[in-house]
């Protein structure tokens, strides 16, 4: 019979892979032990090998497609078989595996859009679109920001009944950056207030109707507060764009004129007036109430205005130019590109927003007097066989410490703490897609030689993405380095399910008090983010005592 072959589960926090490449095509012969793809999980490229012997009969995964774990990816059988039957069986088998529960929550969804096909009806037989060609306008709290959510009504400025224009503000909206100025673009008579002043509304809930007197808006109202229609949208004018991005600019003071007076002006008509430097004092007005628009900047002639408004204003005027800067002039283009986010970096977002919002992170930082160790490091370098770095030492360090202070190299378990007697510190590496966490195993029983060949070979593999998972499970402690890109102190994350890590800064050459003169000095800082649940100040404190004495004479490392 035909065997299936699902995605497998290459590592412990693996949800879904890609499937980077078929070293198999449809046809040929397989055996025990090939390797029949490239699979790319959260944290490498692994090859996934065939454990059966036959035909490749089927592949139902395209190369650079990701599914999740156990989906159906080949079958293999005897040349010729009718593998369909196994295929059939196995997704059937699948489909009889999902909960009952997930088939209710798919009917309710169904329940649910079918209400909201009801909603329309019961809001009248006549859409917006119908309604704005009998001269019928529903006015919506607009998105005055990138950041609004709804608006809060600061001052009605029409009421039911009142005559409305185009260019009529309504209402004063505060949103959460500033109260702007909504304006109905609409003609006809007010007939229905949804938002009482001082109240709020979500962004695209209906705040007024605008139509002919006398209409009758129980339909639209029935209708609830859906999100407006594309084709409104659509069709809604170029000046309405243009009073949005002014109105979402416009946190300045209102422009004032001589006599200190409120200058009634639309909010495109403002933004027009900047551009063109316009004193909108000189303007005069042709809306109701002498309220200026549009067409009276587009209009303006500085010769046309009033003699006695220009002796007004130019002392004005003149102090105000004397006063202001010239700003250039610059205009840049917006650009940006935007990739799907790979495995590794998905799994990373979601292991650390998991470790920092359940466990309660509090940092210590100690200085340490680095120049016994670089000492130490030089003539360790003459006779090793291998090159020993400054965070080779910290590692070996961090393990020796941790022997002594096993309430630091714990994990929280929910009910229970778990207290580790052997110390595997994982080493934090930076790779292109983001990071990973090689763990070397009974650091503190190596050699400093034996732990920097490690080390590099670690790094090798995690650029390369031939990491298995064997190399980074099973961390007891995490030591971050960052001093190699001259970083002088920072804090991390900790590596769930880890009780701490340990961030390594930059040796700095910093002048240092030693027996009571100021001398140079080479000092190190490191900060030791803890999880409050299984260590506590005075343990972490404890432990950093420890490290900062084995670093400062490293001796005692090979004692």
């Amino acid at each position: 019979m035909a065997d299936v072959i699902k995605m497998p589960k290459m590592s412990d926090t693996m949800t879904e892979g890609v499937l980077a490449k078929w070293h198999k095509k449809v046809g040929d012969k397989v055996k025990s032990g090939d390797v029949l793809a490239e699979v790319e999980t959260d944290k490498a490229t692994m090859d996934m090998e065939s454990y059966w012997d036959g035909v490749l009969l089927y592949v139902g995964i395209e190369e650079g497609t990701a599914v999740p774990v156990d989906a159906i990816m080949a079958v293999i059988g005897k040349e010729g078989e009718d593998y369909k039957a196994a295929l059939e069986a196995e997704q059937s088998g699948s489909q009889e595996s999902a909960s009952p529960k997930s088939e209710s929550k798919d009917e309710a969804p169904k329940a649910e859009d079918k209400k909201e096909e009801a909603a329309p009806a019961q809001g009248g037989s006549l859409s917006e679109e119908e309604l704005a060609a009998k001269g019928v306008t529903v006015i919506r709290m607009p998105l005055l920001s990138d950041t609004m959510t709804e608006g809060v009504i600061a001052e009605w400025h029409k009421k039911v009944g009142d005559k409305v224009k185009d260019d009529d503000v309504l209402a004063d909206v505060e949103t959460d950056k500033a109260t702007m100025e909504v304006m109905g673009y609409a003609t006809g008579t007010l007939l229905h207030i949804g938002v009482e002043k001082g109240q709020a509304a979500k962004v695209n809930g209906i705040i007024a109707i605008v139509g002919p007197e006398g209409t009758d808006v129980s339909g639209i109202l029935a209708g609830g507060s859906a999100p407006a229609p594309k084709a409104e949208t659509a069709e809604a004018p170029k000046e309405e764009k243009q009073a949005t991005t002014a109105d979402a600019s416009a946190s300045a003071p209102v422009a004032e004129s001589a006599s200190d007076s409120r200058v009634k002006a639309s909010p495109l008509a403002k933004k027009i007036a900047k551009d063109k430097g316009i004193d909108l004092a000189q303007v005069a007005g042709s809306a109701e109430g002498g309220r200026i628009i549009k067409k009276d900047i587009e209009n303006f002639k500085p010769s046309a205005a009033p003699a006695k408004t220009e002796s007004a204003s130019a002392p004005v005027a003149e102090k105000a130019a004397a006063a202001a800067p010239v700003i250039p002039t610059f205009v840049g283009e917006v650009k940006y590109t935007e990739q799907p986010v790979s495995q590794m970096r998905k799994v990373i977002a979601k292991r650390l927003a998991e470790s920092l919002f359940t466990a309660p992170h509090f940092y210590l930082t100690v200085s340490i007097d680095m120049d016994n160790a670089m000492a130490a490091r030089t003539a360790i370098n003459a006779v090793a066989p291998v090159k020993v770095s400054f965070n080779d030492i910290v590692i070996k360090a961090v393990a020796v410490a941790l022997k002594k202070h096993p309430a630091v190299n714990s994990s929280w378990g929910g009910d229970k703490i778990r207290f580790n007697e052997h110390t595997n510190i994982g080493v934090a590496m930076a790779v292109e897609d983001g990071l990973l966490v090689p763990v070397v195993r009974f650091a503190d029983g190596k050699s400093l030689s034996h732990i920097s060949a490690e080390v590099k070979d670690f790094g090798g593999k995690a650029k390369a993405k031939k990491l298995q998972p064997a190399d980074w499970e099973g961390s007891t402690f995490t030591v971050s380095n960052l001093g190699m890109f001259g970083i002088d102190e920072f804090t991390s994350i900790i590596n769930s399910p880890d009780g701490a890590i340990l961030s390594v800064g930059a040796i700095q050459q910093v002048p240092v008090v030693k027996n009571g003169a100021v001398v140079p000095g080479n000092v190190m800082k490191l900060t030791l983010g803890c999880d409050h649940r299984v260590v506590d100040g005075a343990t972490g404190a404890q432990f950093l005592q420890t490290l900062k004495g084995l670093l400062e004479e490293p001796i005692r490392l090979l004692a």
